[in-house]
């Protein structure tokens, strides 16, 4: 009772900063974002049933059943394997310099997303009505909502064979990648460019269009030069 209640505050800490981290940010939905909210999301709902199993009179009944396995394959399937993908996607153009398939890497998401819940969730009821973990078979009232999750297990494995598919068309070379990927890459020498270093290239070209003016007005490029260089060196 007390670890399982322990192990909810880190895990509320860890939460909490990744949520912050994109807190009032620029992002971009792209294929690795997707499955790292989708991580985040799914790995909070494994983590609320867990709090459900550190009240000792609830997990007297929940012990040993298939809401303890619904409870860690959200924690961990949703939680590894999704972290997983969203790094994998992430860096698949740098690895390769290469471009993956973005529909066939979307295909792979939603289908990723949707079969899994439906393999872990309905675990949640059974697991409540009192199907037992760990044993060869199970009594006719557990049968239908079987059903439906070895439909769901069936359709992620399957789905992971796209993940394959996708990982082989980037290798093959398929599409170039681009001198830019991602956000805040610059080619692919992985050199970021930081938002600093883009308000500076900013001023620095309003400061060149300022010089240009002081070039009509003196007649002259010594005069410009000089006072480019002052100004430019000292506002750097």
């Amino acid at each position: 009772m007390y670890a399982t209640m322990l192990i909810s505050v880190p895990t509320g800490v860890k939460v909490f900063n990744w949520v912050a981290t994109m807190w009032r940010g620029s992002i971009s939905f792209e294929v690795p974002m997707l499955f790292s909210i989708a991580f985040i999301v799914l790995f909070t709902l494994g983590g609320f049933s867990g709090l459900m199993l550190a009240i000792t009179p609830a997990d007297f009944q929940y012990h040993d059943t298939y809401f303890v396995v619904a409870h860690f394959h959200y924690v961990l399937v949703t939680g590894a394997v999704f972290s997983i993908m969203a790094g994998a996607y992430y860096w698949l153009p740098k690895w390769t310099g290469n471009m993956f398939n973005i529909t066939l890497a979307k295909w792979h998401f939603w289908l990723s997303l949707v079969s899994v819940n439906v393999l872990f969730f309905p675990m949640h009821f059974v697991g409540l009505a009192g199907m037992p973990r760990r044993i060869p078979d199970y009594a006719l009232q557990f049968a239908d909502f079987n059903a439906i999750i070895s439909i769901g297990g069936f359709a992620f494995g399957l789905s992971q064979l796209l993940f394959v598919v996708v990982v082989y068309k980037c290798a093959k070379g398929a599409i170039k990648c681009l001198q830019k990927f991602g956000m805040g890459q610059k080619g692919l020498n992985g050199k970021l460019i930081h938002q600093r270093h883009i308000i500076r290239s900013q001023r620095r070209r309003t400061l060149n269009n300022d010089s240009l003016a002081v070039i009509k007005k003196a007649g002259g490029y010594l005069h410009c030069n000089v006072c480019f260089c002052i100004c430019h060196g000292a506002y750097i």
